[in-house]
């Protein structure tokens, strides 16, 4: 039920007020760590630990006073604290922005996209601009709502929010840049240790069932996770998805057209169902909720 009432409310208001989003709080955490920023690995670890304690206790008081309570408020209130911790709706949103963009203005929809990528967006052509909201659109399915509905059902709201912390500490300090290059190390390791066993998952229910060219497409990138959604997603729709210099998953694939996109965003809706509903059903069974 509490899972089954977050979905509702993600689907009716997306996301709360950025004033009262926990994501948003988790982000002023990280800042106020880096004030102890030192080009030094045990560094990085130990601000990731202080910042993942205080995450833990906070959802460890909210979750041990929403036990307390009976079985209708118990569930509605887990719901409440639940939902901020994914965002299929502004996920799918986004994208179908993207390719609404594509339709009026490739400028518009470089702009859209580099809103939900990092990489440089700026000399993508169409079929380009594609690729990468579809390459977005797998990966976050599983960053953004199969990972914290696991580790909801295996351990509450601290497992939902230890994830949410541990991904947006990811995607602040990861060691992508040259000034995190050692600090965020820890946090990416910890992200790429969380994210193993969801990827797989969201891949299972994304993918055509092939494990053996699964297993070839997921190897193709660098992170040892993303290419798992990403490529059961180009399987899925036979199409081929390329970061230029990094990788390109289902190179016999064709380039995505307009109709891609929509089959893509079918697919993920009706993943993120089943995975409703599954943690609905576990979480029960596990919680009461």
């Amino acid at each position: 039920m509490a899972v089954l009432f977050a979905a509702l409310l993600d689907t009716v208001f997306r996301e709360p007020p950025a004033r009262l989003h926990p994501v948003v709080g988790i982000g002023r955490l990280l800042a106020g760590l880096e004030r102890f920023w030192r080009d030094d690995v045990r560094a990085g670890a130990l601000a990731w630990s202080v910042g993942a304690a205080a995450v833990l206790a906070l959802s460890s008081m909210a979750w041990w006073g929403v036990t307390a309570l009976d079985v209708p408020g118990r569930a509605l209130l887990t719901g409440l604290l639940l939902w901020p911790a994914f965002s299929l709706r502004m996920l799918t949103g986004e994208v179908t922005a993207v390719e609404a963009a594509l339709g009026r203005d490739l400028d518009e929809a470089r702009r859209r996209l580099a809103r939900l990528v990092s990489r440089d967006t700026r000399d993508l052509d169409a079929a380009g601009v594609r690729m990468a909201a579809l390459q977005t659109l797998a990966e976050n399915l599983s960053d953004s709502l199969l990972a914290p509905l696991f580790y909801f059902v295996l351990f509450g709201l601290p497992g939902a929010w230890l994830y949410r912390y541990a991904n947006t500490a990811d995607a602040v300090w990861g060691y992508r840049t040259p000034r995190y290059r050692r600090w965020g190390r820890p946090a990416a390791r910890a992200d790429d240790a969380l994210n193993w066993i969801p990827a797989r998952l969201t891949a299972l229910l994304l993918g055509p069932g092939k494990l053996a060219a699964l297993r070839r497409e997921a190897g193709r990138t660098p992170s040892p996770n993303a290419g798992w959604p990403m490529g059961a997603l180009a399987l899925a729709l036979g199409v081929r998805l390329e970061k230029r210099g990094a990788y390109v998953l289902n190179p016999s694939g064709r380039a995505p057209e307009p109709a891609d996109l929509r089959r893509a965003l079918a697919r993920v809706r009706r993943a993120a169902t089943l995975a409703y509903a599954l943690a609905a059903l576990l979480g029960w069974g596990a919680w009461g909720v």
